[in-house]
């Protein structure tokens, strides 16, 4: 791109100022070729110098830490003179607590400019980001203007406004707007006067405010507000000064308000508290305050006179946990943290277990390096800023490191409400509630159904029935977990340690999660363990060895000759990924979508069939357990109708995934396409050929003609729904099958001599009955089954038909159960049977058996499906990539490239 730029001045600049907002505006000065040939700062503290000194004595620019500049109100003439000895142009004073006489600001040509993190004229004074939210505003932003005597006055060089969040604190609103854009405006003011073009606007009256500074003595909360008005006081003195109130005979600091509806105080342990209209209620999420006008704010912690923090959850428990032993290789970890601290603490001569952090004079910049050190000597180990305030001393601080590392540290506990039953020579306890930002919660207007096993078409129990709300609600969840949570921001690397974790806990499970299957879908139990389960974990374990190895690419370009460029690409997560599977493999289709989008960094809300939500349910238990934070997954069992439609619709929704018929998908595609043009991956109907030619291995033949139809008792997205068998061997093929089918075991999933289980829900049964009764009608030969088994529950006999034309029903339609349609071809109509098997509007799968390799390529080219198996069937893995062509879908599972990036 070509560009021109005004034609600016280097100029030389003193900078007066602190902290580490000063030492990125003095970075970027320099970066911009003006000379610094001054910084003047405070003292250094505690043996430590500030952020900006540091930074300007790396680079040889002389450096002042003047104490004060004036006394009794006159400026000090050899500090003056030392300023006035540097030629300063320009003075520029990001970030300054102290009072700097007008001899030296109006002292250099351009004078002097400084940075106030507030609208001018409102919020004058030196606290004016507290009381921007205690006001409760809803714009924020900064102003640079001309530097006046200290009242914050002079003319308005520039101004940046931004929106102020409902629970934006002091350290919210300055990491994400007032710090990053403060450093970028005050460079761009400097390049206004650089380049002539820097307005003075002068102050209007209207609007104008001054507010005094906020100190500890005057932020004590005035419990006579409405909720909002406390919630404001709050998060206006968050962390400094800190409002405080009088409880239990100490002042208590409070920190991390929210806004939150009165149904979030329902349980917990009441707490008094002095002039308040109401108790509080300590809650597992917090504590709860009631506003004059009953409505309530969450507090999440509290900090104690000896500058103890705790989670507000935890007043009652505080100082109960035991200490952990620390093996040999956790003891090498705490010396090393030991030699951080002395790093951080130079002025402490030992640490000593009791060694307290603030105490020994650290401060919030303490805080944020002491963070980062932890992750570059355990990565696995991430802190929050809050950890280190809640332990403060070095034992607290080395156990809470440590409990981390193992998984211990003190989370919220997981409550489950479980529906329990000893079945299968164990005891399974399952979840039955939605599972919504790391909770299991009963559905809006407690509203429930019942989910039926097919064995015996008895109520397994109440499920919790989600409604339009509960899906905004989890959409929301999943939202702030991707944008604002750990999830988006963790280290790929790690995220792949908890899907790993995950894996290993379904491993566990897996018993457990195969019985839960049988009884929800009629899954015969050996096959469950082995693929409904057994494939799931393989695909938590392949994706979580892809989390660090989803990357762009480098390319050249030479557009621009002579110049030598190069464009490089990134994978970035999508976000909100909606998923809505199918009741045929109830876990496994859950695993084959949600762990592509965990190992790019997405999260998920996921619909699990209405008739089959137990695995799901089971599987966010697990998820939860594993370490996998709030919000990264929520399960909705409902209505396709409902639920389905309103993911399908909702504009935070970036990506939908689904399984099932072609005709929902058709309306999906279309819901999605309205709403937001959301991504979109579709894995739709089939009607699968099997190609089977005289040269075969018959054996084999039978083998694989058997499981390609009667797997998992016909419920099979790719199973052949149509077999075409060379005429020459016809009459054998169909004489073998018919023995084999003869042999299969009809009965309880349960038992481990079961062939062939229940089908999965009443209305399906019913189908398969209808559908059989269409092709005798047609005239095709049905040589054995076509019927209910009469025994409780919702078994169907496997079944055979043969002579089927291609003009009938059952030759064009999926049965989606086990019922084998066998077609004869001529042979050698190599081409003819292509024509044939090719003549659908389908193309999930298809196969070829013959002992010809050249035969077995040719027609593997040439018949249209997204999978083509060879001598064998069903036969999916973890690595190969898995979806359909024409009106079977679009869009891949499993394999390397369905890590759901943009």
């Amino acid at each position: 791109a070509l560009w021109t730029q005004s034609v600016s001045v280097r100029m030389k600049i003193a900078v007066i100022g602190q902290s580490l907002f000063g030492q990125e505006v003095y970075k970027e000065l320099r970066k911009d070729s003006h000379t610094i040939v001054g910084v003047f700062t405070i003292p250094d503290k505690d043996g430590k110098a500030d952020p900006l000194a540091t930074e300007a004595e790396k680079d040889g620019v002389p450096v002042f830490k003047f104490p004060r500049w004036r006394v009794k109100g006159k400026a000090i003439p050899e500090v003056v003179a030392q300023y006035k000895a540097t030629g300063a142009e320009l003075n520029v004073l990001p970030f300054c607590s102290q009072f700097i006489p007008m001899e030296v600001i109006d002292h250099p040509k351009h004078g002097s400019i400084i940075y106030h993190p507030s609208l001018l004229p409102r919020h004058r004074g030196a606290s004016a980001i507290n009381w921007t939210l205690i006001h409760g505003d809803k714009k924020g932003g900064f102003t640079v203007f001309w530097a006046d005597d200290g009242l914050d006055t002079g003319p308005i060089l520039l101004q940046r406004e931004c929106d102020v969040e409902p629970n934006d604190t002091v350290n919210t609103i300055y990491k994400r707007f007032l710090f990053p854009e403060g450093v970028k405006g005050t460079v761009e003011a400097v390049r206004l006067i650089a380049e002539g073009k820097a307005p003075r606007i002068t102050q209007p009256q209207e609007g104008a405010t001054y507010e005094c500074i906020q100190k500890k003595d005057n932020s004590k909360i005035d419990w006579n507000q409405s909720a909002e008005a406390l919630h404001n006081w709050i998060r206006g003195n968050d962390k400094v000064p800190g409002a405080w109130a009088d409880i239990d005979g100490q002042k208590v600091t409070f920190y991390g308000s929210t806004l939150v509806d009165n149904s979030s105080a329902a349980k917990g342990q009441p707490l008094e508290i002095p002039g308040a209209s109401k108790p509080g209620i300590i809650t597992k999420a917090g504590l709860v305050l009631f506003g004059n006008d009953n409505k309530a704010l969450l507090v999440k912690n509290l900090q104690f006179e000896d500058g103890k923090m705790i989670a507000a959850a935890q007043y009652y428990s505080s100082g109960s946990s035991t200490a952990v032993e620390l093996t040999e290789e956790e003891k090498v970890f705490a010396e090393q943290m030991k030699a951080v601290w002395k790093s951080i603490l130079s002025n402490v001569t030992r640490i000593e277990d009791s060694t307290d952090f603030f105490k020994s004079g650290a401060a919030s910049m303490d805080v944020v390096r002491l963070v980062e050190e932890v992750k570059l000597q355990a990565s696995s180990c991430q802190l929050q800023n809050e950890d280190v305030y809640m332990n403060t001393t070095f034992q607290e601080f080395i156990q809470m490191c440590i409990r981390k590392l193992r998984g211990e540290d003190d989370k919220e506990e997981l409550v489950v409400d479980y529906v329990s039953k000893n079945i299968n020579n164990m005891t399974i306890k399952m979840p039955h509630q939605l599972f919504i930002n790391g909770e299991f919660v009963d559905a809006d207007g407690g509203k429930t159904y019942k989910t039926i096993n097919p064995t015996d078409g008895m109520a397994i129990c109440d499920v919790s029935l989600a409604q339009i709300s509960d899906v905004d609600k989890a959409v929301a969840a999943a939202k702030e977990a991707f944008e604002e949570g750990e999830w988006g921001k963790m280290n790929p690397r790690d995220r792949g340690r908890l899907i790993y974790q995950l894996a290993d806990l379904m491993e566990e499970h897996q018993e457990e999660l195969a019985t839960i299957e049988a009884i929800d879908s009629g899954a015969v139990y050996t096959l469950a363990l082995k693929t409904h389960v057994g494939m799931s974990i393989q695909t938590f374990r392949y994706f979580a060895g892809w989390c660090d190895k989803i990357q762009g690419s480098t390319i050249p370009i030479n557009q621009a000759r002579p110049n030598r460029n190069l464009t490089f690409t990134k994978k970035e997560p999508i976000g909100v990924c909606a998923i809505v599977i199918p009741w045929n493999y109830p876990l496994m289709m859950l695993a084959w979508k949600t762990a592509a989008c965990l190992a790019a960094g997405n999260t998920v809300v996921l619909k699990p069939a209405q008739v089959t939500p137990l695995t799901a349910l089971k599987f966010a238990e697990l998820a939860a357990r594993a370490g996998l934070p709030k919000g990264v997954i929520n399960i909705l069992p409902g209505s396709g109708a409902l639920v389905g439609q309103r993911l399908s619709d909702h504009p935070d929704v970036r990506k939908l995934g689904f399984t099932g018929s072609t005709e929902i998908g058709k309306h999906i595609m279309k819901s999605c396409a309205v709403s937001n043009v959301k991504k979109v991956s579709l894995e739709l109907g089939g009607k699968s050929p099997l190609i089977i030619f005289s040269d075969c291995d018959m054996d084999k033949a039978v083998r694989m003609g058997m499981s390609s139809v009667f797997f998992n008792k016909g419920e099979n997205c790719i199973a052949a729904g149509r077999l075409f068998v060379e005429d020459t061997i016809h009459d054998q093929f169909v004489k073998r099958v018919v023995e084999e089918v003869k042999k299969m075991k009809i009965g309880d999933p349960l038992d481990r001599s079961t062939d062939h289980g229940p089908q999965n829900h009443k209305a399906h049964l019913d189908k398969l009955v209808e559908y059989c009764q269409n092709g005798v009608k047609e005239g095709a030969t049905l040589v054995c089954g076509g019927k209910q088994v009469q025994r409780p529950g919702f078994f169907f006999e496997p079944t055979v038909f043969t002579d089927v034309g291609d003009h009938m029903f059952i030759a064009i339609e999926e049965s989606f159960g086990p019922i084998m349609i066998i077609s004869k071809f001529q042979c050698g109509e190599v081409d003819d049977v292509l024509r044939r098997a090719n003549a659908t509007e389908y193309g999930l799968a298809s196969g070829v058996i013959t002992r010809d390799i050249s035969k077995a390529l040719y027609v593997s080219e040439r018949l249209h499906a997204g999978t083509v198996f060879v001598n064998t069937y069903n036969k999916t893995d973890v690595a190969s990539p898995f979806g359909g062509f024409k009106q079977s879908g679009f869009g891949k599972d499993l394999g390397k490239r369905n890590c759901c990036c943009h």
